[in-house]
């Protein structure tokens, strides 16, 4: 078996943001199926950020490992909310650093003057809601790739 990198694929790390609801389509879209656990999220109410150290499957390197007869990877990525006013969940244990969960989807429902509600939607029932200022997402793969196992079934 060979170690999967970048170089090796169609794409370099992935670095995007979101500012716009279309934008974070394509955001959400990445990050179903990204595995995460408790201890890997952060909340920085002072600087008003919220992050996520995310495992991500790499949706958009489906179609190479295809081709190539590779195996599918994931990858470290950080998923960053800026402009946080303030932070609800449900089915989150704040103290179980061990809680697993999934991505299914981010979603983004507009209030007045730019400001509104991002909903991150996981797997067991969890969510995550922020109340925001704005749209200011980052995401940002962090490490090189590795081999998945496999492909998420839906």
């Amino acid at each position: 078996m060979v170690d999967a990198s970048f170089e090796d694929g169609v794409d370099q790390p992935l670095r995007l943001t979101a500012e716009t609801p279309k934008d974070l389509s394509v955001i959400s879209a990445l990050l179903q199926d990204a595995v995460c656990k408790m201890g890997r999220v952060n909340w920085m109410p002072r600087r008003r950020r919220f992050s996520f150290l995310l495992y991500r499957f790499r949706w958009e390197a489906v179609d190479w490992a295809d081709a190539q007869k590779r195996e599918y990877e994931r990858v470290a990525t950080a998923l960053t909310l800026d402009d946080v006013l303030a932070v609800r969940t449900r089915g989150v244990d704040n103290q179980n650093k061990e809680q697993v969960f999934n991505t299914l989807s981010a979603e983004f429902e507009a209030g007045e003057d730019g400001a509104g509600v991002l909903r991150v939607a996981c797997s067991g029932d969890t969510m995550f809601e922020f109340k925001v200022e704005c749209l200011n997402v980052a995401l940002a793969d962090l490490t090189q790739p590795w081999a998945a196992g496999g492909k998420p079934i839906h």
